[in-house]
């Protein structure tokens, strides 16, 4: 089974500048993921933006959606920041896209070497093979369906609505 990950950016990818103390984005980490967590999923990866999900607007929507359908693979996993994934998933839902796809994320940068971000990426390949069609997130163990969750901020989670 053949799974496309797209990279949008988010929390997952920055990077920390010690000296401003700011986060940015330089290059995906997804390669250096893969190959520490041993994946041995066929898997194609491929960055359509690196932007902070606070930025992403429907125009990045709409080519996120547009790079699912024009995929010949047929499970989807998408990169993105917490703050708007479930405005994303929702988008995603609504565009009627006959594949499964999941969108997960990170709440601390991968570079900061106590992320979440190593464990759901792990997750949502698994989920990726495993759910039929349809547009979900998941996120530290847990998959929703994409158009029902959000992100409660308070307790630093995802929960179904």
């Amino acid at each position: 089974m053949h799974i496309k990950i797209l990279v949008t950016g988010g929390t997952f990818d920055k990077e920390y500048d010690e000296r401003t103390g700011q986060l940015f984005f330089k290059s995906t980490h997804l390669g250096e993921m893969l190959r520490r967590g041993r994946c041995n999923a066929d898997v194609a990866v491929e960055t359509l933006m690196m932007i902070d999900s606070l930025d992403m607007t429907d125009k990045e929507r709409k080519i996120i959606a547009d790079h699912c359908r024009q995929a010949e693979e047929k499970h989807i996993v998408i990169t993105h920041g917490t703050d708007t994934m479930e405005i994303t998933g929702k988008f995603l839902s609504e565009a009627g896209i006959p594949k499964t796809i999941v969108l997960t994320g990170a709440m601390i940068p991968y570079k900061f070497g106590s992320s979440d971000g190593f464990f759901n990426l792990g997750s949502a390949l698994a989920f990726s093979q495993a759910l039929p069609y349809g547009v979900y997130v998941a996120m530290n163990g847990q998959c929703f369906d994409a158009a029902h969750v959000r992100k409660n901020k308070e307790k630093g989670i995802f929960e179904p609505i």
